[in-house]
């Protein structure tokens, strides 16, 4: 499969702050990485001793949307108020702008075919980017109205994009242009054929989705309504109805006092779900087991974003945090595509 061309290959300054021990102030970290703390024993057979978290490059404002390309050895992810996707290279650890303006890109996905499919804030659209660059206006209203700001996306076996839109994008002028809402904010289903049809309404702020390894399930994170007991700042879990729609919303996870992001699954259904904004210990990336249990957490210096597996075996966890792009190699692999 090819890799795309990218619009512009600008090179970014890579700031000399690789620090990887856990004071984040030197180069050098012993093993085990202390920054994992281990919560539940079944966690252990995901935890690579040999390996430590990698601060790979800092200069976002807050850093989103990561994807990998395998074809091309190299992962693009989002920087939203600067207005741009980046793109970092594997054999040489360069960064450079992939993309620039981007309409204010959020979250990235790849379809079935290897295409770039991305939630642009700015533009208020979900779109792909053809193999030569050309880029595909997927969907920007719905029965008539625009859609609010699309923010994170994943596809599906049957070609469907699945999407939320949540409106951060139209709430002020920092990752987008502040206007009203015209439609509520809902999870949706993108039909290959172009039908688009709504699968949930029920949240408040639907932002990250994943699908369990199976496609039984559709996770999604809701990171509104933070005072409804029901809805208190709560990892959702649908049953998937036909490869079409969901049924039977619950509560997952609660992740208070912080809050989660961009959410992805391992191939042993466990969902690794970013993590931030809650004081001390909260920063960075939180595991459950599928039945709920939080087995471990990832710990970073800045709230976490974003999230995916990448490199050849899909065993390298890449993670955008507010500002920084980390890396870590886990004894699990991603759910391709998610």
């Amino acid at each position: 499969m090819a890799a795309m061309r990218p619009a512009s290959e600008v090179p970014v300054t890579v700031a000399a702050s690789r620090q990887l021990d856990r004071d984040w102030t030197h180069t050098v970290v012993g093993y085990p990485e202390p920054a994992i703390e281990v919560l539940d024993s079944r966690f252990e057979k995901h935890r690579l001793l040999a390996s430590a978290i990698e601060r790979l490059w800092t200069g976002g404002r807050w850093t989103e949307g990561p994807v990998w390309f395998g074809d091309g050895r190299y992962l693009l992810f989002s920087d939203i108020p600067n207005d741009r996707i980046l793109r970092w290279l594997e054999d040489t650890d360069a960064v450079s702008v992939f993309r620039a303006p981007s309409g204010s890109a959020n979250g990235n996905s790849r379809d079935r075919q290897g295409r770039l499919i991305t939630c642009e804030q700015d533009g208020r659209r979900v779109t792909r980017t053809e193999i030569d660059g050309a880029i595909t206006v997927l969907i920007d209203s719905f029965d008539g109205r625009r859609l609010n700001s699309p923010n994170d996306v994943v596809s599906h076996p049957d070609g469907s994009i699945w999407f939320t839109d949540p409106g951060y994008g139209i709430l002020s002028n920092y990752e987008g242009w502040m206007a009203p809402f015209e439609l509520p904010t809902r999870v949706y289903r993108l039909d290959p054929s172009g039908k688009t049809t709504v699968v949930s309404d029920e949240l408040t702020r639907p932002n990250g989705l994943a699908f369990s390894p199976d496609y039984k399930r559709l996770y999604v994170v809701d990171t509104g309504c933070t005072d409804d007991p029901a809805h208190h700042r709560n990892i959702i879990v649908f049953d998937v109805v036909g490869d079409t729609g969901v049924k039977n919303g619950r509560p997952f996870c609660d992740m208070a006092p912080g809050r989660s992001d961009g959410i992805r699954c391992d191939m042993d259904g466990n969902l690794w779900a970013a993590s931030g904004f809650g004081g001390e210990g909260t920063n960075g990336v939180h595991v459950f087991a599928s039945d709920g249990v939080r087995l471990a957490r990832i710990h970073l210096p800045e709230p976490c974003s974003n999230l995916c597996f990448g490199g050849r075996k899909r065993n390298r966890l890449f993670i955008t945090g507010a500002q920084s792009l980390y890396s870590l190699y886990v004894e699990a692999q991603g759910v391709p595509y998610g």
